[in-house]
């Protein structure tokens, strides 16, 4: 009954070029100087000194933290409480003038 069209493709209308062939080419590694010091190992990780200073600022850090994510989450609860309170409100306030203007006629 319906029979979808399909396109064809367009023939290029530019000036058409025939595609690069890429070669590989052979990695030679270079020969490597020999020292004759020997060199110490770097250490793995540095290590972190947690001093007291430190220490109270990754507290107070982490507190700070912690009370702007709860105030942030406080008040969007404390906006969504508030908007369906108002949807609530708006539809007892509809239901009403509805419901009043059905017992008039």
């Amino acid at each position: 009954m319906l029979r979808p069209k399909i396109p064809t493709n367009p023939t290029p209308t530019g000036r058409v070029t025939a595609p690069v062939v890429v070669e590989p080419t052979a990695v030679v590694p270079a020969a490597s100087a020999q020292s004759s010091t020997p060199v110490a190992p770097a250490p793995s990780r540095p290590s972190v000194q947690l001093t007291p200073g430190t220490a109270l600022a990754l507290v107070g850090g982490g507190t700070a933290v912690v009370l702007v994510l709860g105030a942030v989450l406080v008040s969007l609860l404390l906006a969504v409480a508030v908007t369906g309170t108002s949807v609530a409100v708006c539809a007892v306030v509809l239901r009403s003038l509805l419901n009043s203007d059905a017992k008039r006629r």
